[in-house]
C-alpha cells in the first residue's frame, strides 16, 4: 500500500469511529446450535480461500444455519472464477469511494447484508482490509466474531487470536473451536 492509500485509510477509519455510536444492535450470545442466520465477509482474491469459505458454509447448512457471504477483492479487477450465487455477492476495490468505503447505498445485497439483523457475523478479515472492517462494524448482527486487533474491539463480541499463521483455514478452526466451546456453555453473558 502507498503513502496516499495509507492516508485515505486513515481518513476512512476516522469517519468510521465517528459512525460506530451511532449504530445500534440487539446484542447476544449465539453458537452453532442457536444460530439460525449468519454473514461471513472474506477477502475473496485467492481460489483457495474461496474454496474454504464454500466448503464452511457447506458445514454451517449442516446446523440448518443460512448464510450469506460477501467477498472483497483488493484487486481492480475481480478473476474469473467468481459468479454470483444466490447468497454470496462480491465487490472490488473499483467499487470504492475515495476514503475505500464499500459501496453502501450502491449496492442492493451489501445494503441488505449490513442491515440485516442477523444472529451470527463471522469476520474472516485477518488481514485488516479496511472495506471488509467497515462492512463488519456496520453490521447490524447480534454476535460478531473477528480476529484479534485493539482496533476491532469496538466492532467484535469475540475476537480470537491468530499469531504468526495468518492463514484463513487457520483461523477457520479456531472460529469453529469457539463455537463449538460455546455450545457446551450455558449461561454466558457478553
Amino acid at each position: 500500500m502507498n503513502f496516499i492509500e495509507n492516508i485515505k485509510i486513515k481518513i476512512g477509519e476516522r469517519l468510521l469511529q465517528k459512525e460506530l455510536p451511532v449504530l445500534q444492535r440487539n446484542r447476544n450470545l449465539f453458537n452453532l446450535t442457536t444460530t439460525k442466520t449468519a454473514g461471513i465477509i472474506y477477502e475473496a482474491s485467492s481460489i483457495e480461500d474461496y474454496e474454504l469459505v464454500r466448503k464452511y458454509v457447506g458445514y454451517l447448512k449442516e446446523y440448518g444455519i443460512k448464510t450469506k457471504v460477501v467477498g472483497y477483492f483488493s484487486k481492480k479487477e475481480m478473476p474469473r472464477f467468481t459468479y454470483s450465487k444466490l447468497d454470496y455477492e462480491f465487490f472490488h476495490k473499483k467499487e470504492l469511494n475515495w476514503y475505500f468505503k464499500p459501496p453502501l447505498g450502491s449496492s442492493p445485497f451489501i445494503d441488505k447484508f449490513v442491515n440485516e439483523e442477523t444472529d451470527l457475523l463471522i469476520d474472516l478479515n485477518i488481514l485488516d482490509y479496511f472495506p471488509l472492517k467497515y462492512i463488519a462494524a456496520m453490521s447490524r448482527a447480534k454476535f460478531k466474531i473477528g480476529a484479534f486487533s485493539e482496533k476491532n474491539k469496538e466492532i467484535h463480541d469475540m475476537m480470537i487470536e491468530i499469531g504468526a499463521d495468518k492463514s484463513l483455514k487457520y483461523f477457520l478452526r479456531q472460529v469453529d473451536t469457539y463455537l463449538q466451546m460455546l455450545n457446551k456453555k450455558e449461561g454466558i453473558a457478553i
